[in-house]
């Protein structure tokens, strides 16, 4: 069937002023960028929508749970540690502000081998087919028995591996998120799948062993969770399936025992935002009375920006 093209002349117009926008130049538009600009001006100078909108408001959230002595929490993927920010991670918790870190096994792999070489990360495709691929002798040796040493004294895997680098005198252990923690006691929990991290490929791996260290990290993670209600931050970063799981089960456990979790801020962050951190972090634990944001960028930049912009806020008091 053949059409001819539609008639247009009878199209009805109305007047621009008549319509209603969403951007315009006096609330929406971003102030002129200048040399020297402070972390606040550059912050204020972002035209206020969108993600920019997304990080003030995380940014608000964490001032606000600090001054109110509420938890703020945040759970990484190894990628965040492989990018070296346990400086910036370490500026965090020195200000107070970060007061309990989660990560997957990797993540405190690499934390481990920063801080006895300095390095990290090998290059998995140069030795995969050779299979020497996670067979560095010195980390899994060293990580198993952290951890067979720390279980038989209740203790949970991050714990258990941040005071071995502090006894053993790792040389680069002021570069240890594990070791700044355990030095300050600040929970810093590690929650492993058996078979995903480079140490239980090793004859030191004892499953039991790993199972309870991470199991234990599991119940403290769930106590910090269950104090997150009535103020309190959770921030997810890089972590697109573990974590998002854990933190589910532990509210659903805090919930269960009568710690009635709501009116607290969860954001995830990351370079693509997948399933379960946008359904298991930001949008179901917050369908209640709290906020959830997603924020998408590289960790070596958004949390870089996010510290500064916290410290910035609580420099007078930091």
């Amino acid at each position: 069937m053949k059409y001819n093209p539609m008639d247009l002349s009878g199209v009805k117009t109305y007047p621009i002023a008549e319509r209603q926008n969403k951007v315009s130049i006096g609330h929406d538009f971003a102030s002129p960028i200048t040399a020297g600009m402070s972390v606040a001006d550059l912050l204020a100078a972002l035209p206020p929508q969108l993600g920019s909108q997304a990080l003030m408001g995380v940014i608000d959230a964490v001032v606000a749970a600090r001054a109110k002595g509420k938890p703020v929490v945040m759970a990484m993927g190894a990628h965040v540690i492989k990018c070296g920010l346990q400086p910036v991670l370490k500026s965090l918790v020195e200000a107070d502000v970060v007061t309990a870190f989660a990560l997957n096994g990797a993540g405190s792999i690499h934390d481990y081998e920063i801080s006895l070489i300095g390095e990290t990360s090998e290059d998995v495709g140069a030795v995969l087919h050779c299979g020497t691929f996670g067979m560095a002798e010195e980390t899994g040796r060293d990580i198993n028995w952290a951890l067979k040493e720390g279980v038989a004294k209740g203790l949970g895997y991050g714990e258990a591996v941040g005071r071995f680098i502090i006894g053993n005198n790792n040389p680069y252990r002021e570069h240890s998120l594990l070791a700044v923690c355990a030095e300050r006691d600040v929970p810093v929990t590690v929650h492993v799948a058996l078979g995903t991290d480079i140490i239980h490929q090793h004859p030191t791996a004892d499953g039991a062993i790993i199972g309870q260290a991470s199991y234990t990290d599991f119940r403290i993670f769930t106590s910090v969770v269950s104090e997150l209600g009535d103020g309190g931050v959770y921030l997810n970063v890089g972590s697109a399936v573990l974590l998002p799981e854990v933190f589910l089960k532990a509210l659903s456990i805090a919930q269960n025992l009568g710690h009635h979790v709501d009116h607290f801020t969860t954001a995830n962050f990351d370079m693509q935002q997948h399933y379960r951190p946008l359904q298991n972090v930001v949008k179901r634990p917050t369908s209640g009375k709290s906020r959830g944001y997603t924020i998408t960028g590289h960790h070596e930049i958004m949390i870089p920006l996010l510290a500064a912009g916290i410290l910035d806020r609580i420099g007078s008091t930091f």
